[in-house]
């Protein structure tokens, strides 16, 4: 990682959310499934990401700016850890204690509920956000997405520590 610079590192953080936007887009539309709102909360912390990582690449800062950008996504990558953590924790929840899932839709809750009722649906999620629709060897799309924010945080800590 000593031969990739600073920049070709947040570009390829830039490409990796626009990668996982792009196939979360995908499952929505070409394979119907439909995303939870723990998945909501997910996905637009990925853009997020990605728009700060594009920051740094259009900017290409020195040593202080990369810290603050490194910083700043480190800390959108542990919310992001702890929304999906939330998420894989519910879907490991026994069956008689998982959230009733009969809550409204995101877009209705936009239209009928304050905002600060819609920003708690958001992180603490429904019993929707505990069904696993879609597997891949073995790990579920919260379970990935936890493994991706993680790494995220690795590699933003191995940007500001370099010197």
């Amino acid at each position: 990682m000593n031969t990739i610079s600073s920049r070709q590192i947040n570009l390829i953080m830039v490409l990796m959310a626009a990668g996982i936007i792009g196939f979360s887009y995908f499952c929505q539309y070409q394979l119907l499934l439909e995303p939870c709102l723990l998945c909501l909360m997910q996905r637009f912390l990925y853009i997020l990401i990605g728009l700060l990582a594009l920051l740094a690449v259009l900017q290409n800062p020195k040593q202080i700016g990369l810290r603050i950008y490194s910083t700043l996504i480190i800390l959108v990558s542990v919310l992001g850890v702890m929304v999906a953590g939330r998420q894989v924790w519910l879907q490991h929840l026994p069956e008689d204690q998982i959230p009733s899932s009969c809550g409204p839709s995101f877009i209705d809750m936009l239209e009928s509920f304050p905002i600060t009722e819609i920003l708690e649906a958001l992180f603490i999620g429904d019993g929707n956000c505990a069904d696993i629709i879609w597997q891949f060897m073995g790990f579920s799309m919260a379970e990935w997405s936890f493994l991706i924010f993680l790494m995220f945080i690795g590699i933003n800590i191995r940007i500001w520590l370099k010197r």
